[in-house]
């Protein structure tokens, strides 16, 4: 039975454990220790799985804590207020403008400047006084978040996207289907296409207004926000910059990321004295993220040594038929299981592509209907995982009064409005294509 695989229970276990409230990190913890469980390991074999599996993510955590001290300097210098000064006073009451803003800039932040979700927590606090005389609904930013970090990953073969479309040509030709990047950024526009879809629905649906207590969010009075950017501030914009050159030449973000943080600390944006404090700061304000990521990671790991993504495959696998349509709706709804556990489509890739690329094959599906089964299948759930940081950087802005929920204003509208379309259309899609 489906309900006794130790990945379907794992997952039930942890969705149950956040609904709760209980915080992400012991939720996956928990649930993995569950999942090696199930599936008949020992506790202690568990746990060194789980801890083994946790450098898979390594160097993702280790980019989150560089990049969030490199966003603690931009605070401290006051570049995000300024910016964020300036927004509200173009948007003005206009909330679709405002998210439209946001949408551009979460897409710079994966392609552009690849600091992914470290712009959120400063930037969005400051808009939040204004964003409550708005009464606008903070889930229309939940939907803008989640489109404008994703879409471009997926679609765009630049910053992020290079690293994930290349991990998708990768993890092909490993499983024995030999694919280039031109074949995926041919295809996988249509996951964003859906994407935009479910955008313009949740911004329509999430319009109407909201009222929001007004709290010290201990941000600075907007009258003492100065008007220009200053020495300081170009120089901390420009670490930006060269954080972006230097992984383009190296490959390398963690890198990129130190290079940036060493000029802030030469051209004296940041004193000597206050190296520590920079990156405590980096810490405080992504180190909770980056060790979920390490957490999922370790969660996967278990999930995979343990045989018991396998036996979930292997079951569904037997009632799939001759049937495409049967097929690609199984194998998304598989992919959707692991990927609400891991919390991570990059991590998805190469797991459901080693399963996934042989019955596709075995099937007749054709290469982009094998791409966008595998792209549609490892993000579908990522849009809505209590893991993802595509919803944990969200929140870690929007909540900072404590008047927005991680699961039901972050998650919740995620995964309804791009989870559900992309599942409901994309499966339909792969067995036209």
């Amino acid at each position: 039975m489906i309900f006794t695989n130790a990945v379907v229970l794992s997952v039930i276990i942890l969705a149950a454990l956040c609904l709760a409230k209980v915080p992400v990190f012991f939720s996956l913890m928990i649930s993995a220790v569950c999942a090696g469980l199930f599936s008949g390991t020992g506790i202690t074999e568990t746990m060194k799985l789980l801890i083994g599996g946790m450098g898979n993510n390594a160097e993702t955590a280790l980019s989150y804590i560089l990049l969030g001290s490199l966003a603690y300097c931009m605070q401290e210098t006051g570049a995000a207020d300024i910016m964020a000064k300036k927004i509200g006073s173009l948007v003005k009451d206009n909330k679709i403008l405002l998210c439209a803003i946001i949408i551009v800039i979460a897409i710079a932040a994966e392609t552009i400047i690849p600091i992914h979700i470290a712009f959120i927590p400063i930037l969005i606090p400051p808009l939040i006084s204004h964003m409550n005389k708005m009464k606008m609904n903070r889930k229309m930013l939940s939907v803008s978040f989640g489109f404008g970090l994703k879409a471009p990953y997926i679609a765009i073969p630049v910053g992020y996207g290079a690293i994930f479309q290349g991990l998708i040509v990768d993890s092909f030709n490993r499983s024995g289907l030999s694919i280039v990047r031109k074949d995926v950024i041919a295809t996988n526009w249509m996951v964003a296409v859906i994407m935009l879809i479910g955008l313009v629905a949740g911004l329509i649906f999430f319009s109407r207004d909201r009222e929001y207590a007004q709290k010290d969010v201990k941000d600075q009075d907007v009258k003492d926000i100065p008007n220009k950017l200053e020495k300081k501030h170009i120089l901390v914009l420009l670490s930006g910059v060269i954080t972006v050159v230097v992984q383009i030449f190296t490959e390398s973000l963690p890198l990129g990321a130190l290079v940036g943080l060493i000029f802030i600390v030469v051209t004296r944006v940041i004193k000597w004295k206050d190296i520590q404090k920079m990156l405590d700061g980096g810490i405080n304000m992504m180190g909770f993220i980056a060790f979920v990521m390490l957490i999922a990671a370790g969660y996967a790991n278990v999930l995979i040594r343990t045989g018991a993504v396998n036996d979930l495959v292997q079951f569904a696998t037997s009632l799939l038929g001759g049937s495409k349509l049967v097929a690609s709706y199984v194998m998304i709804l598989l992919g959707l299981m692991i990927t609400l556990g891991i919390g991570t489509s990059f991590g998805t890739v190469p797991i459901i592509s080693a399963i996934y690329v042989p019955i596709a094959v075995s099937l007749g599906y054709s290469i982009p209907a094998t791409i966008l089964l595998v792209t549609i299948a490892a993000v579908c759930g990522d849009a809505g995982s209590p893991a993802s940081d595509t919803t944990l950087g969200p929140t870690s802005g929007l909540s900072v009064d404590g008047q927005h929920d991680h699961i039901k204003d972050t998650c919740v509208p995620q995964f309804i409005f791009y989870g559900i379309p992309l599942i409901l259309i994309g499966g339909f899609v792969t067995t036209l294509i």
